[in-house]
């Protein structure tokens, strides 16, 4: 994984109050939960003590209680209390358990994957995505490295092929340019924006990107470091992905449909809709990807790109310089 990041790591709706969250993230078991304000954090899943696994803690007085010996942590990771020293006594400090800086925003839960910062930049999102939307969401899991997943929803050159049963109707084989250029908005950000021009092959010479317009256009996806991605279906309508890392070859899909459809009932069956087309489509991706080999892609992994794959090359290119800062 790219170090320094923001990472989407859960839902929001899938951490409750007072109740102990096991996952694996980034190849690590980690704890996920809420205090009575409903304040949540992120931890490592394993206490100082005895290396057994918090995720089988419960809670109380705003604390995790480990099941071993009853040592208490706070939501910092601060061990509050030590049973068999007494009451009274102070806890050594050495008895801190692991804990990600966590932030909730966007109906997501993301972690600091990197160095401590004294000031943390934004967490990433989109926009363009306001408060005007509501969305239903869903999550799949794919076997393969998260970055795998992410070129795929960059490859505009397999559309016609994996998709022609869906979004790849209309046999637009031939691909002009594409246009990926990306953008910074706050130092440490990174946004490819990407235009697509694929058209029916009538023996014309696809034109290069610097032939094709983008001034007066909205891309119609985008990518933002570390794992949120948009394809920008109209200005009502959105599918947000978070490609949250398991390990280096699981990835769990957050996948969610963006809409403006707020009528109760209306909204229900939109949304419905929304999220069966979108499981078609990205099981028709997922059959393919889980068998690219290596799981985990680079610059110099001997495959052979073409013009359409500029995408995929700017995205390995700056994920390569950001793993390398």
């Amino acid at each position: 994984m790219i170090p320094n990041q923001w990472y989407v790591v859960l839902d929001s709706n899938e951490v409750k109050k007072n109740k102990i969250t096991g996952i694996t993230r980034m190849g690590e078991k980690m704890i996920a939960w809420r205090d009575a304000s409903g304040q949540v954090t992120v931890m490592s899943d394993k206490c100082p003590h005895r290396g057994v696994a918090l995720r089988l803690s419960t809670t109380e007085n705003d604390c995790i209680v480990c099941p071993f010996h009853g040592f208490e942590y706070d939501i910092t990771g601060v061990c509050q209390r030590v049973p068999a020293n007494g009451r009274l006594a102070k806890p050594p400090n050495a008895l801190h358990v692991k804990t990600y800086p966590t932030r909730e925003e966007h109906g997501f839960i993301y972690i600091w994957w990197g160095e401590e910062q004294t000031i943390y930049p934004p967490v990433p999102w989109f926009e363009s995505i306001g408060s005007d939307l509501v969305y239903t969401s869903q999550k799949d899991h794919w076997s393969t490295h998260y970055s795998r997943a992410i070129e795929n929803q960059l490859d505009v050159v397999h559309l016609p092929f994996i998709h022609k049963t869906t979004i790849g109707r209309g046999n637009r084989t031939l691909v002009n340019g594409p246009v990926a250029i990306e953008e910074s908005k706050w130092p440490g950000d990174h946004l490819i924006n990407l235009w697509v021009y694929n058209e029916v092959d009538h023996d014309q010479t696809p034109k290069k990107p610097s032939e094709l317009p983008i001034s007066t256009v909205r891309p119609f996806l985008q990518f933002r470091f570390g794992n949120l991605w948009q394809n920008w279906i109209a200005d009502k309508i959105r599918v947000v992905i978070a490609f949250v890392p398991l390990d280096n070859e699981n990835t769990l899909m957050y996948i969610r449909f963006y809409h403006s459809l707020k009528t109760p009932v209306i909204r229900q069956i939109f949304g419905w809709l929304g999220n069966i087309s979108n499981l078609i489509i990205e099981r028709q991706d997922r059959r393919v990807v889980i068998t690219q080999r290596p799981h985990r892609p680079d610059l110099d992994i001997g495959e052979i790109l073409i013009q359409g794959d500029s995408p995929i090359i700017l995205y390995r290119k700056i994920r390569k310089a950001l793993i390398n800062n």
